[in-house]
């Protein structure tokens, strides 16, 4: 597969450059995290490298659609990620799956193939990883930036539903990432006022 260094220079540029400022969750930071968090499931899964590349490319893209609006990001993203490939010449198979494994990152996620299952892992993998609370404060900080009416009790009660609704899909994050969740959610219920 060529041309995955241009492509990611260009989503990079694109980010860095057009997505606004208020988006403390949705920033860089958080496709990079998910590229590095990435490379655990890659190693974990039985995906091979060219799998493993289309994979990355789904993740750089994800939320690059929050360049152009908050809302159906998804699909902004996949029309995005499909231009830029198309651009660089990537085959219409690699555009298809790559825009399948943005839309699966939708919420609720319903993912089919592997790939899907692993970017839906990857994307929520901080909820069961030990910066649960910084992350999800950014993502609080965000919404209410957002002007998204609520207080820390409110988005408590949110994210025990989030958690008890949320399912993870790869071997990889019910193994390593699915207890710390479940600690998530007692931890949450403990200091919720009802």
């Amino acid at each position: 597969m060529t041309g995955y260094i241009k492509l990611r220079k260009k989503a990079l540029d694109k980010l860095h450059t057009n997505l606004p400022e208020k988006l403390y969750y949705h920033g860089v930071h958080h496709t990079l995290k998910a590229l590095q968090i990435c490379e655990l499931y890659i190693k974990a899964s039985s995906i091979d490298k060219y799998q493993a590349k289309l994979l990355r490319i789904g993740i750089l893209f994800h939320d690059i659609g929050f360049t152009e609006s908050n809302n159906e990001h998804e699909e902004k993203s996949a029309e995005i990620a499909s231009e830029m490939m198309s651009e660089l010449g990537f085959s219409r198979k690699d555009i298809n799956i790559v825009t399948g494994l943005i839309k699966s990152t939708r919420v609720p996620q319903n993912p089919k193939t592997i790939l899907e299952k692993i970017i839906c892992d990857v994307d929520l993998d901080y909820l069961g990883r030990a910066d649960f609370y910084p992350v999800s404060n950014m993502l609080y900080r965000e919404l209410k930036a957002h002007s998204a009416e609520m207080n820390k009790n409110d988005w408590d009660k949110i994210q025990i539903k989030f958690l008890e609704q949320h399912r993870y899909h790869t071997d990889f994050a019910l193994k390593k990432r699915q207890p710390e969740k479940e600690k998530r959610i007692a931890e949450l219920k403990a200091i919720v006022k009802i």
